[in-house]
């Protein structure tokens, strides 16, 4: 190499910084286009046949979480290369419809070839005034059996997978555990594929419990599962942490089932993990997992494999903690008790929101995509990885 090559890049280095080392992107969603200021809160899921489906808050009239709020949707036939126009699944009206949290069955024997769930939330308030009580939460889901193209009309779960105390509102939900905030995961549900749960659809969720409390202390995650394909609900117990909400579900070998939580509380700066040997039930080992730092924000996991008896996992988050940045995918052998590879996604210096929420999927046995918001919420964009 010449001493001019050796200096251009050294150059190149400090402009760009950890920029050269990231991954080229597609942009799904930009903020400010196609009918809405913003785009936030991404989901996908790959269908049988290979194509992609990538969910989406469409935010009519800004970037607020409460609002006139839509799911949106775009397909993509060549593994995220180019994407179809935006495609609205649920409008509230002028009110918030939202973290959407889709799954194909692959389970039930009346749609051999899969049908989609698109589980999602509604709200009649700001989030920190349903906390105070003023509000409800809803929990809804759609179906398709065409490719995610044909929706059916929504089901209104909310009875059997929230616990909201509104008697005099609504009899149906007088319950004594008097939840109040609700929303799933977000990101993509998940569906047990070996063992003795094997079809059960499972969504992980989190809702704020009683009195709001101050750094988020009244937030505890749980996950709501169905084993008939959407006839019926139960609800798991709530997981210890207080302040853990936007979790994400996945398979672990042996049966098991991993949540990986956000901690609202911040007081520690890293993921919050519980594991389950029901179902995703009730929970044991539950810990702070410090080689997951996290800066308070959502993060996605996704069983990809398996090896030697254990599954893989994959996990990405902005993995820094004080700032949305670092957005980086991660690797298991061995069912999330250690992390061997390491893949920077995105990062840009001085940039306190460069990458911040995010949802992975399984193209084949090499390779990932990662769907996620970047730059400062202007754009959902998706890029790829050969993680072996």
């Amino acid at each position: 190499m010449t001493s001019i090559i050796r200096y251009a890049i050294i150059v190149l280095v400090a402009v760009c910084g950890a920029n050269l080392l990231a991954q080229q992107t597609t942009p799904v969603y930009v903020s400010g286009t196609e009918g809405h200021k913003s785009y936030r809160i991404p989901a996908i899921i790959a269908l049988p046949g290979g194509d992609l489906l990538a969910f989406a808050e469409g935010r009519v009239n800004g970037a607020g979480d409460f609002g006139d709020v839509n799911i949106v949707l775009k397909h993509s036939t060549d593994h995220g290369k180019t994407w179809s126009q935006i495609q609205t699944i649920v409008d509230y009206d002028k009110l918030q419809a939202g973290n959407p949290a889709p799954v194909v069955d692959l389970q039930d024997p009346k749609y051999p070839k899969g049908r989609i769930f698109l589980f999602y939330n509604t709200g009649n308030n700001h989030e920190g005034e349903v906390r105070k009580g003023h509000g409800l939460r809803e929990v809804w889901y759609k179906t398709s059996t065409d490719g995610g193209h044909m929706w059916s009309e929504a089901v209104n779960i909310t009875s059997q997978t929230h616990r909201p105390y509104q008697p005099q509102a609504n009899p149906a939900y007088a319950f004594t555990e008097d939840w109040r905030g609700y929303a799933n995961t977000p990101g993509h549900a998940m569906q047990f594929v070996k063992g003795k749960y094997k079809g059960r659809i499972y969504i992980a969720a989190n809702h704020s419990q009683g009195e709001d409390k101050s750094a988020g202390r009244d937030y505890f995650a749980h996950g709501f599962f169905t084993d008939d394909h959407g006839e019926s609900f139960g609800i798991s117990e709530s997981v210890d942490l207080k302040g853990g909400n936007e979790n994400m579900a996945a398979e672990l070998s042996g049966g098991r089932l991993m949540l990986n939580l956000r901690n609202q509380q911040g007081h520690v700066r890293a993921r919050y993990t519980a594991v389950s040997t029901d179902g995703g039930v009730s929970w044991q080992d539950q810990k702070f997992d410090m080689n997951l730092p996290d800066p308070v924000c959502q993060g996605s996991l996704l069983t990809i494999g398996s090896k030697k008896g254990k599954n893989i996992l994959a996990f990405c988050n902005a993995a820094d903690t004080k700032i949305r940045n670092n957005l980086t995918l991660r690797i298991s052998f061995d069912d999330g008790q250690s992390w061997k590879k390491n893949f920077l996604i995105y990062k840009k210096e001085g940039s306190n929101n460069a990458a911040a929420y995010s949802d992975i999927v399984l193209l084949n046995k090499k390779t990932i995509g990662v769907l996620f918001e970047k730059d400062a919420y202007s754009e959902i964009v998706f890029t790829t990885v050969k993680w072996k």
